[in-house]
């Protein structure tokens, strides 16, 4: 009995009373770190930026709201208030990662063409480029909900 209690004690001092949060920011860092191995394979060039960067697979925003609406639901159960609420917190972001986000890149990258074209004597020649990497495909936002998934139950499973 002694040394269940100290199990119990020890796995309570590695992961914290916020098993939520905990599971949400797991699955985020881990997100991040994957971005530059998952562009090296697939583009052949290490660009170790995609770390801190937004955009790219797997979706980090995805991975992070889907740990927490899964971890809550795992802990306190689909029928609570504070499922429901992470449930519509994660489809937002899901969506407007893969709406408006992934749209207004796409126009940044348009319009940093544009400035590219033109001749060096206009005003707005020399401005700096705008960001271009801003949402996600359906695909990375998949890529990441799955993985917050399954952070959420690997967490809650080692508790």
């Amino acid at each position: 009995m002694a040394g269940d209690d100290a199990a119990t004690a020890l796995r309570s001092s590695i992961v914290p009373a916020n098993l939520s949060l905990v599971s949400a920011l797991l699955a985020c860092a881990i997100a991040q770190f994957l971005k530059p191995f998952i562009t090296w394979l697939k583009d052949k060039k290490w660009d170790s930026r995609k770390m801190v960067s937004s955009g790219g697979m797997p979706s980090s925003h995805s991975a992070t709201v889907t740990a927490l609406a899964t971890t809550i639901g795992l802990e306190e159960g689909v029928g609570a208030s504070s499922f429901a609420i992470a449930v519509v917190l994660a489809c937002v972001v899901m969506y407007d990662a893969t709406g408006i986000r992934l749209h207004a890149g796409r126009q940044a990258e348009l319009l940093n063409q544009i400035v590219c074209e033109l001749p060096p004597e206009h005003p707005l020649a020399n401005i700096r480029p705008l960001r271009d990497s801003l949402g996600h495909t359906p695909l990375q936002v998949a890529a990441g909900a799955l993985l917050g998934c399954i952070v959420a139950i690997l967490l809650k499973a080692s508790t």
